[in-house]
């Protein structure tokens, strides 16, 4: 007998799920809370919950992640340079720190423009080296001839040793400007990235499980680790992929709309006949349009661990993650008598950071690249738990929101506050760590705004629920004005919503939020047995995909006798005869395919692979297609359930 085993590694918790090969049953399940710096002990807390009987005769491990989608939705990830060459027709900013444009670049047909600045290149390499995680690099036309973009990187290993990631390797879409963002993004994504993924390879070796490892992609299909640790982009949004794949398992439904709320983000999508709704453009994450194929989704940085703040007798929740109070008064014993003794600041300076119910602690990562006003006040903080005051009173500056903020997005501090989960347990609807503290970190923000500890709680409640559903109507209606869909959410007509596909939750204590939800709109909704662990399930139950285009050009347009360029994702080759450039095409792009499913773990048998070729020609043209397009899929089945 074999099992199969899901592991996702999310914000605050990092969930796991056994399945059995033979017809799909849930043997087993667990949680853990996610560990920082170190992730490797919150994935060995997580399978520790299950029957080690079980884990032994593991033959398939998959594994998936909200962690890439939280670093840019809380703009925590590493700090990156992006080089850009030729006439990028860029508008708008970057996600990276630093920016050089230098010449260089390729036309459409892969033919050099002009040979890049390598100058410019030594030169902002050994400036910027010690300031930065990784390089990213997007040459114009890349995806028609890489090699400005190979002889940069060639440059910056030579100089610096750091990662450097190309534009062509992660996309073979037009649009500079996207590319070049999907680029610096999986930059920033490298280092949280290779940690969580090489956590999971050294668990599961130190356990002695034989076992594949494949990791859920955000278009709902798997992946190897290693193109995985690769191309981390990739798995952005993978754990709203999961959530798709692991809701219809769970719930028997082929067709459903999908509410995920994490500990970061509330996140809705759907799946259609057992298929993920995918988006028509690039996946959109923090406000940044990329080129990763992914899921449609609406996704808000609102979930369980959400800092509620207030100001101006208003509740605010979010955008970024804290340690729940609960959860710091378990861990830390001393905590408790801090939290009730904290002062309660005059209503006129607070602010997301000057809060009565907020404190900060060293959160293990090493520092880089410090200005003198962050290291002064980080090093006036320790490893656990301190009121602002305190920290004020160690440090030489004082601790500003702008430098509190600049630490915290550095991961260099972990700031703990109400949640969300703490008004769960000061209603009795979410039990895991201290209640107590939950209280009287309610009592402190409710006497701000005039409110008993159990209705600022129920207050916090409603808000997470009409967030979800608010995301949820945003999703089922993607042209109907925003503002609109909100004021019928807030009960300003009497009228409400009502949706004809059944609606699953997933999440820990999600079923606190249903009655809300119900108010709100007329559904189906359901939260299904194992809901706390759906993600980890959808990890499992990921097909793989694999999309190859390849396109067929003349060398030239004038002088058809100058051959053919075949166009694929590994580079441009040259051929004197169409038809052989198109028989090339074919056999390479099948042979991408299969090495890829090999690296899944899938067999010839198990994939599937269709082929579509379109031609493109002007009219009355006697000659061979000015331009051939390849298209190749290959789906394959790592694992069959029969359930």
């Amino acid at each position: 007998m074999h099992y199969s085993l899901g592991i996702d590694a999310g914000g605050t918790y990092t969930d796991a799920i056994l399945v059995r090969d033979s017809d799909g049953t849930v043997v087993g399940s667990g949680k853990a809370l996610t560990t920082y710096p170190g992730l490797v002990e919150g994935i060995k807390n997580a399978i520790d919950t299950l029957d080690p009987e079980y884990v032994k005769k593991v033959n398939l491990v998959s594994v998936s992640t909200t962690l890439a989608t939280n670093t840019v939705l809380e703009g925590t990830g590493s700090p990156v340079a992006l080089i850009l060459v030729g006439e990028h027709p860029v508008k708008g900013d970057f996600p990276a720190k630093h920016v050089l444009s230098i010449s260089g670049g390729h036309s459409y047909n892969g033919e050099e423009i002009e040979k890049p600045d390598i100058g410019a290149v030594r030169e902002f390499a050994e400036k910027y080296k010690d300031e930065i995680s990784a390089f990213a690099i997007s040459s114009f036309f890349s995806i028609r001839n890489p090699e400005h973009e190979l002889e940069i990187t060639n440059v910056l290993h030579e100089i610096t040793g750091l990662p450097v990631v190309c534009g062509h390797e992660l996309s073979q879409d037009l649009g500079a400007y996207e590319r070049a963002v999907t680029a610096s993004l999986n930059a920033q994504l490298l280092p949280i990235s290779h940690k969580f993924i090489l956590s999971v390879i050294d668990e599961i070796k130190r356990r002695e499980i034989d076992a594949r490892l494949l990791m859920l992609k955000c278009d709902g299909t798997v992946v190897g680790l290693k193109d995985a640790l690769e191309k981390p982009v990739e798995t952005i949004f993978s754990g709203p992929a999961a959530s798709l794949v692991g809701a219809s398992f769970l719930s028997g439904l082929d067709t459903c709309a999908v509410v995920d709320v994490g500990g970061t983000s509330t996140d809705v999508s759907a799946i259609m006949d057992g298929i993920p709704e995918l988006s028509d453009t690039g996946a959109v994450v923090g406000g940044w349009k990329t080129r990763v194929r992914a899921t449609r989704m609406e996704t808000s940085a609102m979930g369980g661990d959400s800092h509620v703040w207030t100001r101006s007798n208003a509740i605010h929740i979010g955008p970024r993650r804290v340690m729940p109070l609960c959860l710091a008064s378990s861990k830390y014993p001393g905590f408790l008598d801090k939290l009730k003794r904290n002062s309660t600041p005059k209503r006129s300076v607070l602010d997301r950071n000057i809060q009565p119910t907020k404190f900060f602690m060293r959160s293990g990562f090493s520092p880089k690249g410090l200005e003198d006003s962050e290291a002064e006040v980080l090093k006036a903080i320790g490893s656990e738990p301190m009121t602002l005051d305190e920290v004020a009173a160690a440090s030489t500056r004082y601790p500003s929101t702008v430098i509190l903020d600049s630490l915290i997005q550095k991961r260099l501090i972990q700031p703990i506050g109400f949640t969300p989960s703490d008004a769960l347990h000061v209603l009795g609807e979410y039990n895991s760590w201290d209640a107590k503290a939950s209280v009287i970190g309610a009592e402190k923000l409710g006497k701000l705004n005039k409110m008993t500890y159990v209705d600022f709680s129920i207050r916090v409640k409603e808000i997470v629920a009409r967030n979800m559903a608010f995301n949820l109507m945003n999703y089922i209606l993607p042209d109907i004005e925003r503002n609109g869909i909100k004021k019928i959410v807030d009960g300003k007509f009497n009228a409400r919503f009502k949706v004809d596909i059944p609606v699953v939750l997933l999440g820990g204590p999600v079923v606190a939020y249903r009655e809300i939800m119900e108010g709100i709109i007329d559904a189906d909704i359901a939260v299904p047995e194992y809901a706390q662990v759906g993600n980890a399930a959808g990890a499992l139950f990921g097909k793989g995909i694999r999309r190859i285009e390849l396109i067929v050009r003349p060398v030239s347009i004038k002088d058809l006798d100058a051959g053919y360029y075949v166009f694929s994702p590994e580079g441009r080759n040259s051929f004197s005869d169409y038809r052989e450039a198109v028989e090339y095409a074919e056999m390479h792009g099948k042979q991408i395919i299969v090495e890829y499913m090999g690296e899944c773990g899938v067999s010839r048998d198990n994939l599937d692979m269709q082929m579509t070729k379109k031609t493109f020609s002007p009219e009355d043209w006697k000659h061979d297609p000015v331009e051939t397009v390849i298209q190749i899929t290959g789906i394959g089945y790592p694992k069959k359930f029969i359930k």
